[in-house]
């Protein structure tokens, strides 16, 4: 269940908090109501689930492509998670929003097309979760943005990350 949703300073990005019941046994948590997500305006057909497990210190992206909604959670550990405006025809073009997600909260981030994402894992393993608006169609339908490039002016909270090599390589915008 939803509990609150928060608008976040760039357009379309949504903090969403969860209800989460809680009892002497632990949690429970229900992470996807469709009906409850099209109540509440977010009227998002999601078709892909997937899983991303990492080691202290990889970071993932910044990656994103034109067409896919993206809801994000922490399952376990913690990362931080970086936000960029990528549509070139919006003013708040390059622009960023930071959030810090970990397997003990209730919060889910909703990014939207265009826009990048990319997380750093904070904790010795973190669980990340997210569902997709669309099939993923591999690599080549993505664009990479450099997760160091002084445009965006992102405060990560590493120097040094553990990267791929598509991100390693990836270029700094022009």
């Amino acid at each position: 269940m939803i509990k609150k949703i928060t608008d976040c300073d760039l357009s379309g990005v949504k903090l969403i908090e969860l209800d989460l019941f809680k009892d002497f046994r632990g949690t429970y948590q229900e992470t996807y109501n469709f009906n409850e997500y099209h109540d509440n305006g977010l009227n998002i057909d999601f078709v892909q689930d997937d899983i991303s497990i990492s080691k202290f210190n990889v970071l993932r992206g910044l990656h994103g492509d034109k067409n896919t909604w993206k809801l994000v959670s922490c399952l376990q550990g913690e990362f931080f998670l970086a936000v960029v405006n990528f549509d070139k025809t919006s003013k708040q073009f390059c622009k960023h929003h930071t959030f810090v997600l970990n397997g003990n909260d209730n919060y889910q981030v909703l990014i939207p097309p265009s826009f990048g994402n990319g997380h750093l894992v904070l904790s010795e393993k973190t669980i990340f979760h997210y569902k997709q608006s669309t099939y993923y169609e591999g690599m080549e339908k993505q664009f990479t943005l450099r997760w160091d490039d002084p445009k965006l002016n992102i405060t990560w909270p590493s120097n040094n990350p553990i990267l791929s090599k598509r991100d390693q390589s990836a270029s700094f915008i022009q």
